[in-house]
């Protein structure tokens, strides 16, 4: 085909793909199948890849999921709607429980007791009661703010109305997923794709007298907001649940040690054929929710759970091609780009190589037959390849020693810390001097995590590179909407929505601005530790003056990778002018200091040697939960050591040296009012 009939086919299949999105989200009634659905949208992806001339805003790689319903409200979650890691082997449950112990420090004969819940394949809904009546029903939205759909959620025969147990909490929001059975939906079959479609589709039905006519079930398992909940552990709670009203899932389980959760895993997954409702999966939850309460989060998951996804599929197919992406950090990626495969109901056409240790390692070839594994969501990998299949004269992939994009020299970086030879070549250009790397950056700059800018997704980046609009971030906030409104499959209200949306995020709080930067190593968590050390704007931009990066030393969580990332971030002149013309269109809010009159107020800690029956990590939560500080060596700026089982001698010492209170573990606990 030639470009003008790639890009006809192209275009009707983007309007198909608007047709079958208006179908399910607007109308609830899908025309195609979950698998031809699935089939389009990898259909387009494919071709967007292949030909980078292709683009439009309702293209698959921009719509995610749905915005929410202008037929609904938003309103915030009290507490937010976390998503969940995920585990696919005994393996990664063994590393799970080993985190957990190791967090909160408990001794190796401990057992920890999981509450097991297997995961219906739903709508995740948050139901608010107070003072027992059914008060306000929220979609889980993007886990901050939700639609809602309280009236629709009120038809639901399975979510009461009014609790008069005297136990149920004065406040509450119970959480659950909504669903439907696959009895029922034998007679939806016409209007609905699947059970799971036709529970999102009937939530979302603009009159509730609607949603009443389908039979749609609620299955409760947690809760976020509570006040006056009178239960210690998650097993206990879901017998509560039944004993107000609710319904909770058959299949839960309390469940010690990693071998019983496998082999309760594959009893389960031996009966999911003969279910009534569809599971992907088993939650495992910390039951003690004390234990809950001291692991807490991180980033967007909490610590004490986690989902263990279905087995993995695989299949066999031929590598056509091997391209290579460049990352925002300048990581090459090689892709196998593969002849199309279904893999558990899936259209696969690409699969991740990894890295150039791993193509030698595996010795993959094009031309070469495959087996490639997709694992839940993961993204599809090579497991092996058929030597004896191999064509002849096949050759060795050669990864390219320059960038492909700028030309570069690609290098591998010696790791200081691991003392080798990084697998990951890199482009060795800094920053926006590669367009590759700047387009990266840029899509990293507006993703969910960072700036989150509604209607903006990756391909209207690249979109708006291609047509020299945007070139560095705060470009982002000068388009110019006139000539927007000109491009291919924009119009006036399209323009409008895109101009309300960046407005809109003109004011982002400083650790997200600084995550959103994109400098290498700087994940979520290491952002929020930055932003809590320099407070405002201003003290994180003036550190390419002050010099004062030794100061980063004693932020506990924060390296001499970390650091280093930071000082050549800051050594190039052009993300200095990028964040002076940023600080001219936005507002980075400072952070609020929580608990600043907490009883270690303006006090450091560092600990030394084993603790007993607590880990540093938790130490550290609670030094920050009282307003206090840890850091990470010794200095004059530190206020106490505290000492376990066999302490470092040259902390200890130098503690001494300069006068510096060194304190115990019973000492410590005192000075918070608990005891060890």
């Amino acid at each position: 085909m030639n470009k003008k009939e790639i890009h006809s086919d192209y275009k009707k299949k983007i309007d198909k793909f608007k047709e079958y999105n208006k179908a399910y989200f607007e109308d609830s009634n899908p025309k195609v199948s979950d698998k031809n659905y699935d089939d389009l949208k990898k259909k387009i992806l494919e071709l967007e890849k292949n030909y980078k001339f292709l683009e439009s805003k309702d293209s698959p790689s921009n719509v995610i999921g749905h915005k929410p319903s202008k037929n609904f409200s938003k309103s915030l979650h009290k507490v937010p709607m976390l998503s969940l890691g995920n585990a696919f082997s005994k393996e990664d449950l063994v590393n799970f429980e080993k985190k957990i112990s190791n967090f909160l420090s408990l001794r190796k004969n401990v057992e920890i007791y999981y509450s097991t819940e297997p995961k219906i394949d739903g709508i995740s809904a948050s139901l608010t009661y107070k003072k027992g009546k059914f008060y306000k029903g929220l979609s889980r939205g993007d886990g901050k703010e939700g639609e809602d759909i309280t009236e629709n959620l009120a038809t639901i025969n399975d979510i009461p109305k009014i609790i008069l147990s005297n136990d149920f909490p004065n406040e509450i929001d119970i959480r659950g997923e909504v669903f439907i059975q696959n009895s029922d939906f034998t007679n939806l079959r016409e209007k609905f794709a699947n059970p799971r479609n036709a529970a999102s589709g009937s939530l979302r039905q603009k009159d509730p007298k609607d949603t009443k006519k389908i039979p749609l079930k609620f299955i409760a398992y947690t809760f976020g907001y509570e006040k006056g909940l009178l239960v210690n552990n998650q097993f206990e709670y879901l017998k509560k649940l039944s004993e107000w009203g609710f319904k909770t899932n058959p299949l839960n389980k309390l469940i010690s040690g990693v071998s019983n959760l496998i082999k309760n895993y594959n009893e389960v997954e031996k009966k999911r054929s003969n279910l009534d409702f569809d599971i992907d999966g088993i939650v495992y939850k910390v039951n003690d929710f004390s234990m809950q309460k001291r692991l807490g989060n991180v980033a967007n998951a909490p610590r004490w759970a986690i989902a263990h996804k279905f087995s993995s599929n695989k299949a066999i197919s031929k590598i056509l091609d091997i391209e290579i992406q460049i990352g925002r950090t300048g990581a090459l990626t090689p892709v196998a780009k593969i002849k199309p495969i279904n893999i558990g109901g899936v259209i696969v056409s690409n699969a991740t190589l990894h890295n150039e240790d791993e193509i030698n390692r595996k010795d993959i070839r094009v031309g070469d037959t495959a087996v490639i594994e997709r694992a839940g969501d993961v993204i599809p990998h090579i497991l092996s390849v058929d030597i004896k299949k191999r064509i002849k004269n096949s050759s060795r992939f050669i990864f390219p020693k320059n960038c492909p994009s700028c030309g570069s020299k690609t290098i591998k970086e010696f790791n200081k810390v691991t003392k080798k030879i990084d697998a990951v070549r890199r482009c060795s250009s800094k920053d926006y001097y590669c367009d590759k790397i700047s387009i990266e950056k840029l899509k990293h700059f507006v993703s969910k995590e960072a700036f989150n800018i509604d209607g903006f997704g990756k391909k209207i980046v690249e979109g708006f590179w291609k047509k020299k609009l945007i070139k560095f971030p705060h470009d982002i906030f000068k388009l110019e909407y006139n000539k927007i409104e000109k491009l291919e499959g924009w119009g006036k209200l399209s323009v409008e929505n895109l101009k309300y949306s960046i407005n809109q995020k003109k004011q982002i709080s400083l650790e997200r601005f600084i995550y959103s930067l994109g400098i290498r190593h700087i994940g979520l968590e290491n952002a929020k530790l930055l932003s809590k050390h320099f407070i405002s704007f201003s003290n994180f931009k003036n550190l390419s003056q002050s010099n004062k990066y030794d100061d980063l030393i004693n932020l506990d969580g924060i390296g001499e990778t970390q650091i280093n990332s930071i000082k050549i971030f800051f050594s190039n002149y052009l993300n200095i002018k990028i964040l002076d013309e940023l600080e001219k269109v936005l507002t980075v809010n400072n952070v609020t200091v929580t608990k600043s009159n907490g009883i270690l107020k303006n006090k450091s800690f560092l600990v030394t040697g084993k603790l007993n029956g607590i880990s540093r990590a938790e130490v550290k939560s609670l030094i920050e939960e009282n307003s206090g500080t840890t850091v990470s060596s010794v200095t004059n700026k530190l206020n106490y050591l505290i000492i376990g089982d066999k302490p470092t001698k040259r902390k200890v010492e130098s503690a001494k040296q300069l006068k510096i209170k060194i304190i115990d573990q019973a000492e410590f606990l005192k000075m918070l009012n608990k005891t060890s």
